[in-house]
C-alpha cells in the first residue's frame, strides 16, 4: 500500500515539474540544467531517481523514506504553487 501512495506521490511530482517546466517563468530560463527546450530536461531524470531510490529503500525495509517523500512532494507542490500563481 506505501508503494502505490508513493508512486502516486511521484506522478505528482512529475506533474507539477512539468508544468514548471512549461511555466516560462524567467527563473527557470536562468538554470541551464532545468532548459525545457532541451528533448528531455535533466531534472526530470533527478526526479524519477529520486523517486525510484525511495520506491527501492521503501520496498526493502526503510518506510521512514515514504514520509521524507511525502514531505518533498508537498514541498515541491507549495514551490510550484508560488511560480505558477506568480509569488516568485
Amino acid at each position: 500500500m506505501v508503494l502505490i501512495v508513493l508512486f502516486l506521490l511521484g506522478i505528482a511530482n512529475f506533474a507539477l515539474h512539468k508544468a514548471v517546466l512549461e511555466s516560462g517563468h524567467p527563473m527557470i530560463g536562468r538554470i541551464g540544467w532545468m532548459q525545457p527546450r532541451a528533448r528531455f530536461p535533466i531534472s526530470l531524470v533527478l526526479e524519477f531517481a529520486i523517486l525510484l531510490a525511495t520506491l527501492l529503500f521503501v520496498a526493502n525495509g526503510s518506510p521512514g523514506l515514504a514520509l521524507v517523500y511525502a514531505i518533498y512532494t508537498a514541498l515541491n507542490g507549495f514551490s510550484a504553487w508560488a511560480i505558477l500563481t506568480g509569488r516568485i
